[in-house]
C-alpha cells in the first residue's frame, strides 16, 4: 500500500496547509507588498481547515520569529567565522557584526511568514485539523 502524504519540509518551505499540505496559506505568494505579507484566506481552499485557530492565536508566533533570528544570526556568525575568520585585532568583529544583522534585517519578512507556518504546524497535525466540509 503506497502512502501518498506529502513530505512534511516541503510543506512547511513552501507554507502549504499543515492538514492537507496542498492549500496555500498566505493569499500573495511572494512577501512583496510588505503592507500585504501576513494576509492570510480565513481557511484552506483544498480542505477547509481554519488558518486561525482562535482569536489572538499568532500571538505567539512572537517568539518563534525570534528564536528564528537569533539562531540565523548565530549560523551567518559561525559561517561568517569558519570560512573567513575572526579577530580582535582588525576590524573583522565588526564586519561580521554588520553582516549577520543585515542578514536578518533583509530576511525578517520571510522569517515572519515562516514563523506563522510553523506555529500552525505544531498545532494542526496532517490529516487530524479541523475539517469544515459543511458549514452551516
Amino acid at each position: 500500500m503506497a502512502d501518498n502524504k506529502p513530505a512534511l519540509l516541503p510543506g512547511m518551505l513552501t507554507m502549504k496547509c499543515p492538514n492537507c499540505r496542498k492549500g496555500h496559506m498566505y493569499v500573495n505568494k511572494s512577501v512583496f507588498p510588505l503592507k500585504e505579507m501576513l494576509q492570510m484566506p480565513e481557511k484552506c481552499e483544498v480542505c477547509g481547515q481554519k488558518f486561525e485557530l482562535e482569536v489572538g492565536f499568532y500571538y505567539g508566533t512572537g517568539y518563534v520569529s525570534y528564536a528564528l533570528s537569533v539562531g540565523l544570526y548565530f549560523l551567518s556568525f559561525a559561517l561568517y567565522w569558519v570560512f573567513i575568520g575572526l579577530s580582535f585585532r582588525d576590524n573583522s568583529m565588526f564586519y561580521c557584526l554588520g553582516a549577520s544583522t543585515a542578514l536578518v534585517l533583509i530576511l525578517q519578512p520571510w522569517l515572519m511568514r515562516l514563523s506563522r507556518v510553523l506555529y500552525l504546524y505544531m498545532f494542526v497535525k496532517y490529516g487530524k485539523g479541523t475539517l469544515l466540509t459543511t458549514e452551516e
